[in-house]
């Protein structure tokens, strides 16, 4: 036994709590459509059509077997038919509702066909009577829980088998074995499709968050890069200020005390922010030792822009080069960016557009310096990328922390293009 003060000690449920459970779930009335098929879009909403056909079919059969097989005639039979179809139609949108009409429809009929009946007819379900409830329990068990599930079933079954204990006539034919074994057969049928719909919907939701993760790791990790690469950057400038200010005393003749000591404050400074870079961004590196953004690899510029193109034509891409503008040297940072864009863009060129041909444009502008990469159509299938698919994430980051601009996307006449545009002096660059 457990002990009644543990916290942790489980207990079953009472009877009681149980009762009131099923009782709340069995009397509800909520609003819970049929969902509809999302895949192709037009039909989207075939089940609903094909069951408002069954339902019109079920209404016309009922009205049909009780005049033709029991001879009840006049409007009693409409009125039990309308609530039979009217079941099915409320099950697609209020299923417990639907069910407990569906409820009410039987026993409607069974009551009014009770005195008619013969030795070949069953009772209380007529033939079509069966399976349109049979409808309706499916329309029920696709939506509800196994516990509700379970009793619903049991509840249509036990009516059933109460009633022809009670009412049965001397003649009829009993359904209780029909019964049991087709409304037992729907509830497995509606647990296996609801269970079914509930694990692909997981799936899809697992898979949006398994992809926004991935999109997010990838920019992380070029982030991090990033970072690596401009800890080169202005370590470089830090270290330069920092010799700049301990050779600038010699380099005047008889300098002041105030100069002496503002210069070596310039160049304390310098080397107390250079070895505070390194301490934060050193964990980055560690992790990373063969990444080309280690301090013995200088950071590329497009002066080597050259080298890259022949080794993307080497590969197999033709590749042709156009330079607009003053070509001269930009801000460190300016210069990596731009290399790493136009290296990113020639690499989806080689993965993606096979024997294509690729255009890069360069424009050195006042301002801003403006990049083109496009490439036609590709000439022969593309492998399968055992890549992340997310080098348009590092693309942007990348353009965007310098305040410019990227775009990408497809061409009118076939083919992808990649343009940016980076402020040349990012630190003027406004808002």
């Amino acid at each position: 036994m457990s002990n009644p003060s543990d916290p942790t000690a489980t207990t079953a449920p009472r009877p009681g709590s149980l009762v009131r459970t099923l009782a709340l779930d069995l009397f509800t009335v909520a609003w819970d459509p049929l969902p509809r098929m999302s895949r192709p879009r037009w039909l989207a909403w075939l089940p609903h059509f094909v069951i408002g056909y069954v339902a019109i079919f079920c209404t016309f059969l009922t009205a049909q077997q009780m005049g033709d097989f029991y001879g009840v005639t006049g409007g009693h039979p409409l009125v039990g038919a309308l609530a039979t179809g009217g079941s099915i139609l409320l099950a697609m949108f209020r299923p417990l509702a639907g069910w407990w009409l569906g409820l009410l429809a039987g026993a409607l009929v069974a009551a009014q066909v009770h005195d008619r009946v013969g030795a070949e007819h069953s009772w209380p379900w007529p033939i079509g009577g069966i399976f349109a409830f049979a409808v309706v329990l499916l329309l029920v068990t696709l939506r509800v829980p196994p516990r509700v599930t379970v009793t619903v079933i049991g509840l249509s079954v036990g009516l059933t088998g109460l009633a022809e204990f009670l009412f049965m006539p001397e003649h009829g034919r009993s359904t209780v074995l029909d019964v049991t074994l087709l409304f037992g057969f729907v509830g497995v049928l509606g647990y296996a499709l609801r269970a079914t719909r509930l694990a692909r919907t997981k799936l899809v939701e697992q898979e949006t968050l398994t992809e926004e993760e991935r999109a997010q790791r990838t920019l992380l990790e070029e982030r991090s890069r990033i970072a690596r690469e401009l800890h080169d950057v202005v370590a470089h400038h830090m270290s330069v200020i920092s010799i700049q200010a301990q050779v600038a005393p010699h380099l005047v003749e008889n300098p002041s005390e105030e100069l002496k000591e503002n210069l070596a404050g310039i160049r304390e400074n310098a080397l107390e922010a250079l070895t505070e870079l390194r301490r934060v961004l050193g964990v980055l590196r560690s992790e990373h030792p063969d990444d080309p953004a280690n301090p013995h690899h200088p950071q590329p510029t497009l002066a080597e822009l050259d080298g890259l193109v022949d080794n993307v034509r080497s590969a197999g891409l033709t590749v042709t080069t156009e330079i607009a503008g003053i070509r001269r040297p930009l801000a460190p940072g300016v210069e990596l960016t731009a290399y790493r864009i136009v290296q990113e863009a020639l690499s989806n060129c080689l993965r993606h557009a096979p024997g294509s041909r690729v255009e890069v444009g360069i424009a050195y502008g006042p301002r801003e310096l403006h990049l083109c990469i496009a490439n036609t159509s590709p000439s022969r299938p593309a492998p399968p990328s055992q890549g992340a698919g997310h080098g348009l994430l590092g693309m942007r980051e990348r353009a965007g922390m310098l305040g410019g601009e990227l775009a990408a996307g497809p061409r009118p006449g076939g083919g992808y293009e990649v343009s940016a545009v980076l402020p040349t002096d990012p630190a003027t660059k406004k808002g």
